[in-house]
């Protein structure tokens, strides 16, 4: 039976998301890609059980996570009967519905028949009353936004979910998405959506330079691991790369990738840190950033990342030569 390691809360770095009473550890677990029907069950538990035991509350999932999908919610039910759920008033756990589950006009999107039933099947996978957070997974422009955000409002009800969440929303959509959330008096906290070195969409975004919207969380941050010291001299085999787990390809990793990463490398080196661990607190230098997801597929990478909470906040000066060995990057990719 699992035991949590009674010092996990001794370095976690907690942040409030936007204006909420939620604290969320400035890393969180994603149950992503990682958590497929062809991974080892054993392996998954025990990478789940070591992040909870180094401090790690909040683990997200999505109904289509997997795959196949809804495996990834499978594997975490599993998890929690297995010693997790006895921590459950420790753990934060988010699920979320928006993209294509079953076959039909009703498995896909906004409506509040999808949303709903939706999180019912994801409940009933993980073996949970509740979620702590349900999000909306995108934007859904064929659905009233209204009728989206009033099945958020009835699932808080009926207390299927604590609070809710958007992701992949363009600004303007979000904006009107949270003023009706809060016009319904819903307990909105959280925006989740890609961000990284080389998708910034998020820094343009009103809300997210306005606490009133609520918090922000990060996925993709080290764009599924190219920017990181995994592909600095090559493609390992056992790679997202080489296994066709992503949508990255190849060509992705031409000559000015690895200047770029040559570049990351010499400012992480100076830091005594990995270049993941340095793209992490580039991810993290707003305040408004409340969290970033990873997700892990070797025990030693979530090491890596955990490493993020001995490090020195960046320097002006180190966000300086990030940023202008971002801007020759981008300016030799045209």
């Amino acid at each position: 039976m699992f035991i949590a390691n009674p010092n996990r809360y001794e370095k976690m770095i907690f942040r409030r998301a936007g204006n909420s009473g939620i604290k969320l550890p400035i890393v969180s677990f994603g149950l992503w890609n990682n958590f497929s029907e062809n991974d080892d069950y054993e392996k998954c538990r025990t990478i789940v059980y070591e992040a909870f035991n180094n401090g790690i509350t909040h683990f997200d999932l999505a109904n289509n996570y997997g795959p196949k999908a809804g495996n990834a919610e499978i594997y975490f039910g599993r998890i929690l009967k297995d010693g997790l759920g006895k921590y459950r008033d420790e753990l934060f756990i988010s699920t979320k519905a928006g993209y294509h589950m079953w076959d039909g006009p009703y498995g896909n999107l906004g409506s509040r028949k999808y949303l709903i039933s939706s999180l019912d099947q994801s409940l009933e996978r993980m073996g949970l009353k509740y979620v702590d957070l349900f999000y909306h997974h995108r934007e859904d422009t064929d659905t009233d936004i209204r009728e989206t955000m009033i099945a958020l409002r009835d699932i808080v009800l009926q207390g299927k979910a604590l609070y809710v969440g958007l992701s992949n929303y363009h600004d303007d959509k979000l904006i009107e998405a949270v003023t009706i959330l809060k016009e319904l008096n819903v307990p909105y906290v959280l925006y989740q959506a890609k961000y990284n070195m080389f998708v910034r969409d998020l820094e343009e975004y009103k809300s997210y330079k306005n606490e009133f919207y609520g918090g922000f969380i990060a996925y993709s941050i080290l764009a599924q691991g190219i920017l990181s010291n995994r592909y600095q001299n090559g493609i390992p085999e056992d790679s997202r790369i080489s296994l066709k787990r992503t949508s990255l390809k190849e060509t992705a990793l031409d000559e000015n990738y690895y200047k770029l990463i040559e570049g990351l490398d010499i400012i992480s080196k100076k830091r005594n840190e990995s270049i993941a661990c340095l793209v992490t607190n580039w991810c993290l230098r707003n305040p408004n950033m409340t969290s970033v997801l990873i997700s892990c597929s070797k025990i030693e990478q979530l090491y890596d990342n955990l490493k993020i909470l001995e490090s020195l906040p960046l320097t002006e000066t180190e966000i300086k030569e990030i940023e202008d060995l971002l801007n020759i990057y981008k300016r030799n990719k045209k």
